[in-house]
């Protein structure tokens, strides 16, 4: 059996130009200018060097950069924009041999990269959180507060010209490194990497809604039941994953066998009497539908498939030996899709979750089994698919190609939530932007309302939002599972991510095309605060102009006050909490404190925030009828609406629907459409002007034709109704000249603070003195710091909203 096209199908252009190339030919080292801050730099003691794609670099043949070299008594240096390298021709490579000085002083003195020499590299990711209870090491990434890192590609596995999986050349003390020297340009290494390693791939729109996961052995009519409870409650999703329950496990065929039953193939027709009708009924409610695949085990002779791949691969059946997994084979590899899933995906399984958790080895030294399965499971799954998707563990640098990324199994702990903030964004560090975590956790630990509340808010400013948990039959990921106040903040936040969904798939297309994932550490944007490298669980969220910035809660909260804190850091500018209406002034750390339903998401002045405007969305990823536009007045801003059909391929073939969303701020005019594209047809707009100050007068034109703005006040802004504007037409929305944000109404913020608080009724009276006392903010805050009896979370909190403008 020959390899199938659509699997071979992989474009690469792994031989650099000529042009950029420094040495090789007979001689030990090679050197090749990629960008002005990406050099690659090889050593061959044979001069055999390495011209195949890796899973790291599979495009080597780009533009090459401006450079200059010069050979001076032996020393070869090797002159760009970003680099000066030094290197003592022919010798090994060595910290004395090799260098290279960046431009830019990122350490004391300079900033030098020595060969073999630690590079103070700020991480990437990892392989897996499994089993984590909290912090876990990070593999590297491709950013250094030092200006220069370094990634090893010395040992990776190779793509040969077939598109199957190759080797490393045989010997010792070969490398093949990539030095990255981008000073505190950490979105332009990125970028680089993605230009030697390939872009992320545009995510099919559903994959952004919320997703429902359960290690449980449902029925269909079970599954089905509780797919109809939750459109009941109106609560959306958009894709259903079945753990490995799907197949038999508990047979008593699987325990004759002597295996585990973790591996299977067939359906359990006790649970699934009729797999392709339940299928199909997810699928009318508008679910796409993923099955759980732990592989390692093989084919067992009880498989309604064991016949067919044993003819597949010449397997004698004669003793009903088992069918051993050898992703590395090439005959086993299309036999795996093409006889194993081809029949399952064709009764309706759009895309596969696989759960390979045996280690980096195969058969073939050198060839990580994880590594095959990510990137022939994503382009065999093109065959269905204009836009693939996986779901997999992270294998290594390169691994962004292929998402979307399965963080594994974690302690449901406080300690758990509190380091992935930190490890999602640290991630796009090494350009993998799409991690999926076990939202609440997966195993162990207890019930604790809160716990799974905080987590799920975090879910919701995430790249995907999964809920899931273990198979005991107390971990349950269901809102009405929890008390009422929870229950109702789930709820929310779960419509809200489907609300979310016109601001993230346009943030998708652009992480596709502009290289900046969604969700990135705050030194990105702000490289040279120390600040910003302080608060290491806050992030971006979206790309600049129109971004989030998430503190998240990750600590229980005061059981005295009932508000949960967390220690935030706001960039210069002004800011507004999007669920509050509270406006802060940045440039400066704070303590944030919230009651479970509020979280710390703040937008900048000028940022505009495109939302559907259903009160309860539906399941599924349909375009909304209508859209809710949030705006922060203060700063000009824009923002292009990108939608589309899904029916074609990479986010550069797409015949995006573009709407333009402008805001002005001298005349203080919002300005919507007109619309160029396909898909979209009349709808309405409105507009949520939060934390906006008293206006003139608001006006609202649509065409040359005049409407009565109506408008509403809620806890956050002013809500303004547009009505329907059809696409070819443009709507105006005009506040008069220069609006401002509104001073935040301090006893409106505290009132509620010091009610719920459980403290003496005499101290709640002494502090809320001092609080609608008309003096400066000064005043206020020297008497509360001096008034005895305020326990210090109680003093925060009030502290930061007189502190806040």
């Amino acid at each position: 059996m020959s390899t199938t096209s659509h699997r071979s199908n992989f474009p690469t252009k792994p031989a650099a130009n000529p042009d950029a190339i420094i040495g090789g030919g007979d001689a030990k080292y090679r050197f090749t200018v990629l960008t002005p801050g990406l050099l690659r730099y090889e050593w061959a003691p044979d001069s055999h060097f390495e011209d195949r794609a890796s899973v790291f670099a599979i495009n080597r043949r780009l533009p090459v950069p401006s450079f200059r070299t010069v050979t001076q008594n032996g020393i070869l240096e090797i002159m760009t924009d970003n680099f000066h390298l030094t290197y003592d021709e022919g010798e090994d490579f060595s910290a004395s041999s090799l260098s290279a000085g960046v431009k830019g002083t990122f350490s004391c003195h300079s900033s030098v990269w020595r060969y073999g020499e630690e590079c103070g590299n700020l991480g990437g990711t990892a392989r897996t959180l499994d089993c984590a209870d909290g912090r876990i090491e990070l593999g590297p990434g491709v950013v250094s507060k030092n200006g220069f890192t370094t990634i090893d590609d010395s040992k990776s596995m190779l793509f040969g010209a077939d598109g199957f999986v190759a080797t490393r050349h045989s010997g010792d003390g070969r490398v093949d490194g990539y030095l990255f020297a981008y000073g505190h340009d950490y979105a332009g290494a990125v970028k680089a990497l993605y230009a030697l390693s390939g872009n992320q791939p545009l995510l099919p729109r559903w994959a952004l809604g919320n997703w429902w996961s359960r290690y449980y052995a449902y029925s269909d009519k079970e599954y089905l039941e509780l797919m109809d409870r939750f459109e009941k409650e109106k609560i959306p999703f958009s894709v259903a994953v079945l753990d490995m329950d799907w197949h038999v496990v508990d047979d008593p065929k699987v325990k004759a066998s002597g295996k585990t039953g973790w591996t299977g193939y067939t359906w359990n027709k006790d649970l699934f009497p009729d797999p392709e009708k339940f299928l199909k009924e997810l699928h009318e409610r508008k679910l796409r539908v993923s099955l759980n695949d732990h592989p390692a085990d093989g084919v067992q002779n009880y498989e309604d498939l064991y016949p067919a791949m044993a003819e597949a691969l010449s397997h004698s059946t004669e003793h009903s030996d088992p069918i051993h997994f050898d992703i590395t084979d090439r005959n086993f590899l299309n036999a795996f899709f093409d006889v194993l899933h081809r029949p399952l995906e064709d009764q309706g399984v759009d895309f596969w979750w696989i759960d390979w958790q045996q280690g980096s080895h195969s058969r073939i030294p050198g060839i990580d089994p994880l590594w095959v399965l990510n990137h022939f499971h994503f382009v065999d799954n093109k065959l269905h698919h204009k836009r693939p998707l996986t779901f997999s563990r992270y294998a290594g640098p390169g691994s962004h190609r292929y998402p979307v990324g399965f963080s594994g199994d974690t302690i449901v702990t406080w300690d758990s939530l509190a380091f992935q903030p930190e490890f999602t964004a640290t991630a796009s560090n090494i350009g993998y932007g799409w991690w999926s975590h076990d939202i609440g956790g997966h195993m162990f630990g207890g019930k604790d309302d809160e716990l799974s509340t905080r987590w799920l808010q975090l879910g919701c400013f995430s790249p995907i939002l999964r809920l899931h948990s273990s198979n005991s039959q107390w971990t349950r990921k269901e809102p009405w599972t929890y008390g009422p106040e929870a229950e109702k903040v789930m709820t929310a936040f779960l419509r809200l991510r489907h609300k979310l969904l016109p601001y993230l798939h346009t943030m998708n297309a652009r992480s596709a095309t502009e290289g900046m994932p969604l969700v990135r550490p705050m030194y990105w944007a702000y490289p040279e605060h120390e600040e910003a490298y302080e608060v290491p669980n806050q992030y971006l969220f979206g790309l600049s102009g129109s971004g989030l910035l998430v503190t998240p809660i990750t600590a229980p909260q005061d059981p005295k006050l009932r508000l949960a804190k967390t220690k935030g850091w706001l960039p210069p500018g002004r800011y507004v909490d999007i669920f509050t209406g509270g406006v802060y002034n940045g440039d400066r750390s704070l303590w944030i404190s919230r009651k479970l339903e509020d979280y710390p998401v703040f937008a900048k002045e000028g940022s505009i925030i495109p939302l559907d405007a259903a009160t309860e969305p539906g399941n599924g990823e349909a375009n909304p009828d209508s859209i809710e536009v949030l705006i922060v007045v203060g700063a000009d801003g824009a923002f292009e609406l990108l939608e589309d059909d899904g029916s074609e391929n990479s986010a550069e073939e797409v015949k995006w629907t573009k709407t333009p969303i402008k805001y002005s701020q001298a005349d203080g005019t919002v300005t919507i459409g007109p619309s160029t594209g396909d898909v979209v047809k009349d709808r309405g707009w409105s507009i949520r002007f939060l934390a906006l100050g008293e206006a003139k007068e608001i006006t609202v034109s649509v065409g040359s034709g005049k409407r009565i703005a109506r408008q509403e006040r809620s806890k956050n802004g002013i809500v303004v109704q547009v009505g329907g504007v059809g696409p070819a037409s443009k709507a105006t929305i005009s506040l008069g000249p220069n609006p401002v944000l509104r001073e935040n109404d301090l006893e409106a913020f505290i009132r509620p603070i010091l009610a719920d608080a459980q403290i003496q009724f005499r101290l709640k009276e002494q502090i809320w003195q001092i609080v609608a006392a008309k003096v400066p903010a000064t005043r206020k805050v020297s008497s509360l710091l001096a008034l005895e009896g305020v326990e210090e979370n109680l003093r925060e909190a009030i502290l930061e909203y007189v502190l806040s403008e």
